[in-house]
């Protein structure tokens, strides 16, 4: 059983949209909106590796590891700040965050 291709863009899309409006239509809590970045990457990354089974060609699943190492990246980096904030002001919300100077 192969699966066409309109699938995983279908699904793709969707995850990409997801994470768009994730991002849009909430702007108060940090960890949602790493959350929707995340889901954004992961829809590039399956995009990436569809066409390259496609095409037959392996760079599409080489970028998708380089994703996936950036993604990995961003999340550690960005829970390590959002935790040093939260002992700092007790708080995860965006609006918390203007108050602060440096």
């Amino acid at each position: 059983m192969i699966i066409p291709i309109e699938h995983f863009l279908i699904v793709s899309a969707s995850l990409f949209v997801i994470g768009v409006f994730g991002i849009f239509l909430n702007r108060k809590n940090v960890i949602i909106i790493l959350m929707s970045i995340e889901l954004i990457l992961a829809s590039v990354n399956i995009n990436f590796v569809v066409f390259s089974s496609y095409l037959g060609d392996l760079v599409g699943q080489v970028f998708a590891m380089f994703i996936l190492t950036v993604a990995a990246a961003e999340a550690a980096i960005g829970l390590a700040i959002l935790v040093c904030f939260y002992r700092l002001r007790n708080s995860i919300f965006i609006e918390d965050a203007n108050t602060m100077k440096g």
